[in-house]
């Protein structure tokens, strides 16, 4: 098995750039999940790696092989990609060993690998039935076997969990995550949902405008965020963000706090604005009639409050008991000072 290594990688089409000098490695045996919004050229970095779409500049290392400008034949990488893409007339095993067929293996080496494939997936049951019999689930089992029997060095995800349902995407999620500890080989996973980052990745690479945000450990993402935009698409639900202003060296104000809070990060000169953060689970609900409740996500185990203040500031409370509060309610927040981040007003940077 092999790591992946992008230098500068840039992707144009005509005048329009997409992917701006993008610099990342991959290392060898590491999930690695690119992470962000619709448009943020996740998919197309993955396909550049794959060799589907064109490098217009930079350079693409897999192991020590440069691929840049290599078919995708020959850079053994395999994909799995968002539709299933079965031969509907195929039995499960069929599919699974066509491509080794296609590239004329003998039989009985298809057959082996396509026995120990289906093994690892747990597919062994349903190696005689076609398509049209299995769900969704196993249906992108059988996908993901396809690509496991041609022995690649790195494997691609497309965002192969789009099309289930959420219980199965909870399944396959586990699934996965059960390939990787198995065949141990190198995965790039591209998906928009943070929370299948957060679970599956070894390293998490958030994406907006064709630009790297921020690389990192899901847990460090979280807890250390770069930037506004990183700390609030880590995390579900996303942070809370306030406008404030600078007190006095080292305190804020802002609409909901009760008076100035001191902050032990650098901040700018007092009379400057700055961006407050913080996550939901770090607010609690005090008595008083400052915020008024929108709308209450009641969970079971956790319920979600959302409520607007005097100001128009919204925010989502994380509760774990029963808040007995309902639509209309008129509340107080309490901010817990020491969880609190604050960004620069302008450039949206953490500051530190």
């Amino acid at each position: 098995m092999t790591g992946v290594t992008l230098n500068r990688v840039v992707k144009k089409y005509g005048d329009a750039q997409v992917i701006h000098g993008v610099d990342l490695e991959v290392k060898d045996g590491e999930f690695c999940v690119f992470v962000g919004p619709s448009g943020c050229g996740k998919s197309t970095l993955l396909r550049m790696v794959a060799g589907l779409e064109e490098t217009s500049g930079g350079a693409i290392h897999i192991g020590s092989r440069d691929v840049t400008h290599a078919d995708p034949a020959e850079r053994g990488v395999a994909m799995v990609f968002q539709t299933y893409a079965l031969y509907p007339h195929m039995t499960v095993a069929e599919n699974m060993g066509f491509g080794l067929k296609m590239t004329g293996h003998p039989k009985p080496e298809i057959e082996r690998k396509v026995a120990e494939a289906s093994r690892i997936l747990k597919l062994g049951d349903y190696l005689t039935r076609k398509p049209k019999a299995l769900s969704g689930g196993q249906r992108q089992r059988v996908a993901i076997g396809r690509a496991i029997v041609r022995g690649p060095e790195v494997f691609l995800f497309d965002e192969p969990l789009s099309n289930l349902d959420a219980e199965l995407r909870v399944e396959m999620r586990v699934e996965i995550a059960r390939l990787h500890r198995e065949i141990g080989a190198t995965m790039i996973y591209v998906t928009h949902d943070q929370v299948e980052a957060m679970t599956l990745a070894d390293k998490i690479v958030v994406l907006r405008a064709g630009r790297v945000e921020q690389v990192g450990a899901p847990l460090d993402l979280y807890h250390d965020p770069d930037n506004k935009f990183v700390a609030g698409f880590i995390g579900s639900p996303a942070m809370n963000f306030v406008s404030a202003q600078v007190a006095a060296p080292g305190s804020v104000t802002a609409p909901g706090l009760n008076g100035p809070v001191s902050l032990s990060m650098r901040l700018p000169k007092p009379g400057q604005p700055v961006t407050l953060g913080i996550r939901p689970q770090h607010l609690t609900l005090t008595e008083g009639t400052t915020h008024k409740v929108e709308m209450t996500e009641a969970l079971g185990g956790v319920s979600y409050l959302h409520v607007t203040g005097e100001t128009g500031e919204k925010l989502v409370i994380e509760s774990r008991e029963d808040p007995r509060v309902r639509l209309g309610d008129r509340v107080a927040v309490s901010f817990d000072a020491a969880q609190m981040m604050a960004f620069d007003a302008k450039t949206d940077l953490r500051l530190r």
